[in-house]
């Protein structure tokens, strides 16, 4: 995963790109798998670690109503967090990551399913949902991460 984290780190830095993170169950996994790489705070401005709903609404601006009416893990929420990145850090690039890594879930909202946001700057915003399936806290939050950095590249 650190090759995988020095690329993210090279094309953002060859086209002049920063960015930060807002993450839930990864728990800053994603911040850390890239400031782990020396010399990346020319790259990496800030992570938020958004565990809490109230954390989601408090630090990222994420609505209530959103959270009511959709749930933490959810493409909605996803989207209000990586744009809420974008609106308190000064940053080109954000990816949020907002998910059940288990144990648990349900049938409506399994363990393993995630959704990210990867939002720039201009405005725009993607998200998706991606079940990993019943893989174990550790490998769902593992899984978790190498998608991020996965975004973060294909975004840059």
């Amino acid at each position: 995963m650190s090759a995988l984290a020095e690329q993210v780190l090279a094309a953002a830095r060859a086209a002049g790109l920063t960015l930060a993170t807002a993450e839930s169950c990864t728990g800053g996994l994603v911040a850390g798998a890239l400031t782990d790489i020396a010399g990346s705070s020319d790259v990496v401005e800030r992570g938020f670690v958004t565990y809490s709903n109230t954390a989601k609404r408090e630090m990222l601006g994420v609505k209530a109503e959103t959270l009511d009416a959709h749930g933490a893990v959810s493409e909605a929420v996803a989207r209000e967090m990586a744009m809420g990145v974008l609106a308190h850090a000064p940053v080109d690039l954000a990816v949020s990551i907002t998910g059940i890594a288990g144990p648990g879930g349900s049938d409506f909202k399994p363990e393993g399913r995630v959704c990210f946001g990867i939002a720039r700057k201009n405005g725009s915003c993607r998200v998706e949902t991606v079940d990993f399936g019943p893989l174990g806290r550790a490998n769902v939050r593992q899984a978790s991460v190498e998608h991020a950095l996965r975004l973060l590249m294909s975004a840059i």
